[in-house]
């Protein structure tokens, strides 16, 4: 498996537009954060979560030519606002599946509505299959996908587990019964927003307290604001194998 980190900022991404702030005018380009997406590469299949604003820019970067399916954590723009920009993959494929609660789905379908219509569609709009995801376990070509529950404050997210990787942004709090499922992992994402407390997201002093109780082998933080620091200063402070995810790192997974 091979994970490729096609964003990791926050909802505006870094830098932010007009911002003076350090971090945002840091020549370093660890510390240029585009929305936060993932793309899982997994035995052929190529996996997105999430498609935010930046998609386009993303795909362009990494070359990737083809998508098997789309995993959505929650309806956020930065999250999901990339869906038209599909369309070359939809030309190419057909229909591109994607995996989602039904409530992100019918906010899908209040905002990209000519999509999702079946009569007089625009013949330049692309088309997805829709799959209704839930707490259960579900398959795309024969390989198993693990949902995991949480808040984000007060709206529900789904991470996702992968064999022995699995994928949790904008995560606030957690159950004891969806923590059971992130045990025995190789690698954990998770997202750290910045070091002061926010109301939706982990700072980074939870994240690396739900890291300690969940014991991956390895965490990449992602989902960053400028606020959390340049990101040398902050690799360099954070405990030995967790790390600071950028734009652009690929990783690999060894399957047990």
């Amino acid at each position: 498996m091979k994970v490729t980190f096609l964003g990791t900022g926050t909802s505006q991404g870094i830098p932010i537009i007009g911002s003076n702030h350090p971090v945002c005018l840091s020549e370093n380009p660890k510390d240029k954060r585009l929305r936060v997406s993932v793309m899982v590469e997994w035995d052929g299949l190529n996996i997105l979560i999430d498609c935010g604003p930046d998609f386009r820019m993303q795909m362009l970067a990494n070359n990737f030519s083809r998508l098997d399916a789309i995993l959505f954590t929650h309806e956020h723009n930065d999250h999901v606002a990339g869906l038209d920009d599909i369309r070359p993959f939809f030309f190419r494929q057909g229909d591109i599946p994607i995996y989602a609660h039904q409530r992100v789905l019918n906010s899908l379908k209040k905002r990209f509505d000519y999509i999702f219509v079946t009569e007089n569609k625009y013949p330049g709009a692309p088309g997805v299959k829709e799959h209704i995801v839930t707490d259960n376990d579900f398959e795309i070509e024969g390989k198993i996908i693990t949902p995991v529950s949480y808040m984000h404050n007060r709206l529900q997210v789904y991470g996702y587990r992968m064999g022995d990787f699995a994928y949790l942004t904008d995560i606030k709090s957690i159950s004891e019964k969806e923590a059971e499922k992130l045990m025995n992992l190789e690698v954990v994402v998770v997202s750290a927003l910045r070091i002061e407390p926010h109301h939706s997201h982990f700072n980074l002093a939870e994240a690396l307290a739900f890291i300690e109780k969940i014991q991956p082998k390895k965490t990449y933080l992602t989902h960053i604001s400028h606020l959390l620091g340049f990101h040398e200063e902050v690799e360099q402070s954070l405990p030995e194998n967790v790390h600071l995810a950028y734009d652009n790192l690929k990783i690999t997974i060894d399957e047990k």
